[in-house]
């Protein structure tokens, strides 16, 4: 089929710019969404500090340094937020985007996210213990 010789215009359906504000699923998706952006820009710094790492001591000791300046860290309390808001909506959204059966019985959503809960407190002391 051909359209170019149709006289009709194509519906366009007009999107306003706050569209996702007038639904609270929406807008807690797009909130979630964002803060991926301060999750990619940490991984950038820790990256970033891997780099220096690998350059030496001295660079690696500059990096630390210049993350001790206010703005460095407003942004580390900012990102720190960012991630464990968005670690929370994930973790509540996994049984949603991951159905498991018992049989032919569906697994309730409840212990998914308490064993993805579970899962990150051991992966969290671990590391601590590891550093410590």
């Amino acid at each position: 089929m051909n359209n170019t010789n149709s006289k009709r215009k194509p519906y366009v359906r007009e999107m306003k710019k706050d569209w996702w504000l007038k639904n609270a699923f929406y807008t807690g998706y797009m909130i979630r969404e964002g803060t991926s952006i301060f999750v990619s820009i940490y991984a950038v710094v820790l990256m970033w500090g891997l780099l220096r790492l690998v350059q030496g001591q001295e660079a690696f000791n500059g990096w630390l340094e210049s993350l001790q300046s206010p703005v460095a860290i407003l942004f580390h309390v900012i990102a720190l937020a960012a991630c464990l808001f968005h670690a929370k909506t994930w973790f509540a959204l996994a049984p949603k985007a991951m159905r498991i059966f018992r049989g032919e019985d569906l697994v309730p959503e409840k212990p998914i996210v308490i064993v993805q809960y579970v899962a990150l407190a051991v992966v969290s002391l671990l590391i601590l213990i590891i550093v410590a």
